[in-house]
């Protein structure tokens, strides 16, 4: 690129020379010589004098001021039209010409950017190491906006690439282009919608952003990754946050002491954990009678899945879930496994919810769902085979129930 900018800058450079000398040799073939002129005028005076309109005296005394006029002319061209002198003038037009364009493009052209350009398209498989897999020294900010740019060249060129997409809007949120970040994050869940990593990243641009509808599509974004990995610590973080940005401190603490619990003692971030629920006032693990009251709701599922349906689905997953028979469609807890024939037992409790505060401890009424999922992920098809129990009431506190999947 930088040889087809330097090409058009000699065209140009070579095309004002050209306007600089051509049309003076153009005016210099044109235009009458002294010697023509001096000719010219002496040829009339003597067709004159010859017709008797000029005495001899008269055309002897006016051939004289010419032929005087006429010397004069020749030495002003002798002293101030000398070929040297018209080269030198040229030269330095050409060289001025040059000086001035060069300034000016110095100063204003984008030679800088167009070579950052090229150099960001020839690393742009360096940055994603370093970016992705932390190889090498981590990317400033100036490598982040390199990265940005070769990747937009790339979609560009080569047109939707989930992961393009995805890495894209991951270095615009560090560089807090967050609308973009999420734009792009979109797209990218358009190619592959359920990829964890994907979704999480795109919840932590909406809660970034703000405002009530950011912060509800963060909440259903990570509610499917919790679907799919209820023990996502990123996950259940998120939705704590989420709970928190909305005001719903209850909730918050819930997610905070679930998330304390799965950590581990020398985790880094169970200290953050525990910072926010001390500036709630909130216990900091979960471990007494009170709280360990609620997860003693605990539902046995026992589904039985038909030969004849594994067979033909081979690539299927089988989520289980219970939802509350009246209320809202979020299921109280799930889990996802690999669909294989025979009978699978299933546990569901409060530590498999989905969401922070809706869990079995919400409701007494219950449904239980066992569902073949043909795609492996929640989005429901046609294809996909459901069955559902009948309402559930928590009379007691462990339930046991029975299904049946079959073709």
């Amino acid at each position: 690129m930088m040889w087809q900018l330097a090409a058009g800058a000699l065209a140009m450079l070579v095309l004002s020379t050209l306007f600089i000398i051509w049309p003076r040799k153009a005016d210099a073939k044109n235009n009458q010589t002294p010697a023509q002129l001096f000719e010219e005028r002496l040829q009339l005076l003597a067709l004159a004098r010859d017709a008797g309109e000029l005495a001899e005296q008269d055309f002897d005394t006016a051939a004289n001021e010419l032929k005087q006029q006429f010397l004069e002319q020749e030495q002003q061209a002798i002293r101030y039209k000398q070929p040297k002198q018209q080269r030198v003038l040229h030269l330095s037009l050409v060289l001025v010409t040059a000086l001035i364009v060069a300034v000016v493009y110095s100063q204003n052209g984008h030679y800088r950017q167009l070579s950052d350009w090229e150099y960001a398209q020839q690393n742009l498989a360096s940055y994603g190491q370093r970016a992705l897999l932390g190889e090498g020294e981590p990317l400033n900010e100036q490598d982040m906006q390199l990265f940005s740019l070769a990747l937009r060249t790339k979609l560009a060129n080569e047109g939707d690439d989930a992961v393009a997409w995805m890495l894209l809007g991951r270095v615009w949120m560090t560089l807090g282009m967050l609308e973009e970040a999420v734009e792009s994050f979109e797209r990218a869940l358009k190619l592959m919608p359920e990829r964890t990593p994907l979704l999480i990243s795109y919840s932590q641009a909406l809660i970034m952003l703000g405002g009530d509808m950011n912060l509800a599509k963060a909440g259903q974004s990570v509610a499917r990754v919790l679907m799919q990995e209820p023990e996502n610590i990123d996950a259940i973080s998120l939705m704590a946050l989420i709970a928190y940005e909305r005001g719903d401190n209850a909730e918050a603490v819930a997610a905070w002491q679930l998330l304390a619990s799965r950590l581990a003692p020398d985790d880094p971030r169970l200290e953050v954990v525990n910072a926010r629920l001390a500036e709630l006032n909130a216990p900091a693990t979960v471990g007494t009678a009170e709280q360990n009251a609620a997860f003693v709701r605990e539902v046995k599922v026992q589904v039985s899945v038909g030969a004849e349906l594994a067979a033909a689905h081979p690539g299927a997953s089988l989520f289980v879930f219970a939802r509350a028979a009246e209320g809202p469609a979020i299921p109280l807890a799930a889990k996802r496994l690999p669909l294989v024939a025979g009978v699978t037992e299933i546990s569901l409790s409060a530590a498999d919810a989905m969401q922070a505060g809706w869990n079995l401890e919400q409701t007494n009424l219950i449904q239980v769902v066992a569902r073949m999922a043909v795609s492996g992920t929640v989005e429901r098809s046609a294809q996909d085979v459901e069955v559902v129990s009948a309402v559930l009431s928590f009379e007691q506190p462990v339930l046991s129930v029975q299904l049946t999947l079959e073709q």
